[in-house]
């Protein structure tokens, strides 16, 4: 049985630890948090011991470890990992620098350590049918790909801040959701962004409101919606059109009940955000590491798709900021 150490204690690192409870292959070890009564009390939960994250590194029992933490503690934390021969499953971005997320790479494989990054939605039961069908020529030749992302309620400011933007922080999950399901890479994109949910958001210098075009070598298109506001509940959808047909993945509702009377016809509201919506993907994404662990085969998305991602998020920050197409390399 694999021991793993999570670190951050915080909702992500409570709902792998949910998850490595429940299965028989793996289990939390230990909990590390800046803050020691919140690893204590996940600690207790999990039957798992609350350490330092160095101790937890240092820990030669400790097989692989997840980073849980906020993103400006990384790359010292990838670097040490590394160094101590864990495994490493990293929530996104591994980075906000495009240079820092390749200097973790290359210590990750001077390291020859296994590292994932934990773009769970590709592991989206729907979204992942979705892709296989694509993957099978069901729809043949991809030609559109629209990806829609709306968020019930923005943020905190102070989240705003050290986020890295919305294009870093929110829409890196539907650039990686492009790459995954466009099949080759990106060589164009155009982006813009707007302040209209809320003023306070474009004073802390970034926007709410956002829009990309990618474009391939081959001509493939996608087209992404992003907004912190969807008064309707959270909106997550995608819609492929291809030579021969269309593939379309709908919002998931509480329920499936629908109300029909003199008034017309009424349906259940959207899952309230993303931890209900991808429950199951964050089940199977640690599925996949501990598997791909124990069988000793390669984990995707790798530390490279983390970096492309990136890259992309920059990109579509330049464009809306300058106002220009962006050529990909």
């Amino acid at each position: 049985m694999l021991n793993i150490g999570i670190l951050g204690a915080g909702r992500i690192g409570q709902v792998h630890g949910k998850t490595l409870a429940q299965m028989t292959t793996a289990r939390a070890a230990a909990v590390s948090d800046f803050l020691p009564d919140a690893a204590k009390a996940l600690a207790d939960k999990l039957g798992a011991k609350a350490m330092s994250t160095e101790e937890i590194i240092a820990d030669k029992s400790i097989d692989a470890v997840i980073i849980g933490t906020p993103t400006t503690t990384h790359y010292d934390i990838i670097h040490e990992a590394a160094a101590a021969g864990k495994a490493i499953f990293c929530e996104k971005p591994v980075d906000l620098s495009t240079d820092r997320i390749r200097e973790c790479l290359a210590v990750v494989e001077k390291a020859g350590v296994p590292f994932m990054t934990a773009f769970n939605r590709r592991f989206d039961p729907n979204f992942a049918h979705l892709q296989k069908q694509i993957a099978d020529q069901v729809i043949g030749n991809v030609e559109i790909v629209t990806i829609l992302s709306r968020d019930p309620a923005p943020p905190p400011i102070g989240y705003i801040k050290t986020s890295g933007g919305i294009f870093r922080d929110m829409m890196i999950h539907d650039l990686d959701m492009a790459r995954f399901l466009l099949g080759e890479e990106p060589v164009e994109l155009t982006a813009a962004g707007s302040c209209l949910v809320d003023p306070e958001i474009g004073e802390a210098g970034d926007f709410d409101t956002a829009i990309v075009n990618l474009k391939t070598a081959s001509g493939k298109l996608c087209q992404i919606s992003n907004s912190r506001r969807a008064t309707y509940g959270y909106d997550q959808r995608i819609e492929v059109h291809g030579s021969l047909g269309m593939l379309r993945a709908d919002n998931m509702l509480e329920n499936t009940v629908e109300l029909s009377n003199g008034l017309g016809f009424r349906v259940a509201p959207t899952q309230p955000f993303f931890l209900e919506r991808y429950a199951a993907a964050y089940r199977a994404e640690m599925g996949h590491f501990v598997d791909c662990l124990n069988a000793g085969v390669a984990i995707t998305p790798t530390g490279e798709d983390g970096l492309k991602a990136q890259v992309l998020a920059d990109a579509a920050d330049k464009s809306a900021r300058d106002g220009q197409a962006v050529k990909l390399s």
